[in-house]
């Protein structure tokens, strides 16, 4: 399963980094021909981080928004002060389906301390929640406020 992951972590990796290749060739022949170029995207790059928490518990029984909400307070909140968003979903893993939460997590890239909080908290909810897994996902993105 391993190499089948990292078989297609490389594909993506390579298709989007020739897509941007792609797109600065296109930006630098546009400025070449004097075009005007786009305006720039506001905002400066930020690292995104997206945790999926299942909403139950081994025996079926649900995790309240409550308590989900004091999970947040105690063990997110202080390691991410500046700021979050959580939102009820529903999901599927390995063929049942469940409601769940999702978190999300913008933070620069200068907060040298965020990879470990976020493995704390997972390792916290799974623990707290006797959960199989927390789903993290990892992007960057434009932020402005």
């Amino acid at each position: 399963m391993t190499t089948r992951r990292t078989a297609v972590a490389g594909m993506l990796a390579a298709l989007f980094l020739g897509l941007t290749a792609a797109g600065a060739t296109t930006t630098a022949a546009s400025d070449a021909r004097g075009a005007a170029s786009p305006a720039p995207t506001p905002g400066e790059a930020y690292k995104r981080t997206e945790l999926y928490f299942g909403g139950s518990l081994q025996d079926g029984t649900p995790i309240t928004p409550a308590e989900f909400e004091l999970f947040l307070d105690k063990e997110v909140t202080p390691a991410f002060p500046d700021g979050l968003t959580w939102l009820e979903a529903h999901g599927q893993w390995l063929g049942g389906k469940e409601d769940s939460y999702v978190l999300i997590i913008l933070y620069p890239f200068s907060d040298r301390h965020a990879n470990r909080e976020l493995e704390e908290i997972r390792t916290d909810y799974k623990e707290q929640f006797d959960q199989q897994s927390v789903l993290r996902t990892d992007s960057v993105e434009r932020v402005s406020f």
